[in-house]
């Protein structure tokens, strides 16, 4: 016996919830996409020292009275500091010489966090010494402020967001609807390298890595939001959203870097695919895939969870109560009359 469809509320109560929601769904925007965009500023930002002990203690203690802004790496020379830059260890070391102090960054890290460490250092020096800059790892010239590859997040999360609504809308189910996934994160993947690499050049590490890593943050996306909904029937498409769009997307640390972030945004949004995604692109592009492990586990991580949540609703479609009416009425017409 099946049950009445529940009566629709009156037009003035729904009239009521629009005006209500859609001031604090924009301000939940503004506060998600505002907010960490208003208090960049380094919080334990990884920074390195090199130079003999005697000479580097004043410097060291001048980054440490700046309110845990800085997370201070001791060197011994400047090779090893310039070898922590390359390895993503630090953002930037500073190089203290008998001529004076030196700073070492790496705008591919983040332009904004090599801009925020000249101004400290050049703050810190004696009045009118001027301290000589190394890019170490230079972000690349067709994208010298980092802005294409920081933009680059949230297409790749709305490109998940789509796949797995699509999957979602178009009723696949279990395995049909993990390779549509997958096949739709391969896609990305390829398109996403050809127009960031091949076309305008902002991505410079191997081709087929970067290709991989746009796929599988695409595969992470796309799967975490087709398995809530799988788990959690249509309600779960905007769980899937909330959770990489809107807070995926300005969490992500992409255009800064998640040690400016207030925390623990920061730190969180290194946990979504967003981020990760972002963190991951870097590595591999411009730093040869150096401290890629983690991302790329969390990543994977996503994607897998979300796949096996895909297939987990499908066989709970099979046996639950629409799946044991289907079963009822067939039995019954296939039972003899009479």
């Amino acid at each position: 016996m099946s049950t009445p469809p529940a009566a629709a509320p009156p037009p003035a109560r729904r009239i009521v919830a629009v005006a209500l929601l859609a001031p604090v769904l924009a301000a939940l925007a503004l506060w998600a996409f505002a907010w960490p965009g208003a208090r960049i500023a380094p919080r334990d930002l990884p920074l390195g020292l090199a130079g003999p002990a005697a000479a580097t203690a004043p410097v060291q203690r001048q980054l440490q009275a700046q309110d845990g802004a800085f997370e201070v790496h001791r060197y011994a020379d400047e090779a090893a500091a310039r070898a922590a830059v390359e390895d993503r260890t630090v953002y930037g070391a500073v190089v203290v010489t008998a001529e004076g102090p030196k700073l070492l960054t790496a705008s591919a890290a983040s332009p904004v966090a090599a801009q925020l460490l000249q101004h400290a250092v050049a703050g810190q020096a004696p009045k009118g010494t001027e301290v000589p800059v190394t890019d170490v790892v230079p972000a690349p010239a067709a994208d010298p402020r980092g802005s294409v590859l920081g933009a680059s997040v949230l297409p790749l999360a709305i490109a998940g967001v789509a796949a797995g609504v699509l999957v979602t809308l178009l009723k696949l189910r279990g395995p049909r609807a993990a390779l549509a996934l997958v096949l739709a994160a391969a896609g990305v993947g390829a398109v996403g390298a050809a127009l960031t690499h091949s076309w305008l050049g902002v991505l410079t590490g191997n081709w087929w890595a970067e290709a991989g890593v746009l796929g599988l943050s695409t595969l992470a996306v796309g799967a975490a939001v087709a398995g809530c909904a799988a788990l959690l029937g249509p309600r779960g498409i905007g769980v899937g959203a909330f959770l990489m769009v809107l807070l995926g997307n300005p969490f992500s640390g992409a255009t800064s870097a998640p040690e400016l972030l207030p925390q623990p945004v920061g730190f969180l949004g290194q946990l979504l695919p967003p981020g990760a995604g972002g963190s991951l692109l870097r590595s591999v592009s411009y730093f040869d895939g150096a401290r890629a492990m983690t991302p790329a586990l969390t990543l994977a991580v996503w994607a897998g969870v979300g796949l096996l949540a895909v297939l987990l609703g499908a066989l709970r479609g099979r046996g639950g109560p629409a799946g044991a009416e289907s079963a009822v009425a067939g039995a019954r017409e296939a039972a003899p009359v009479g």
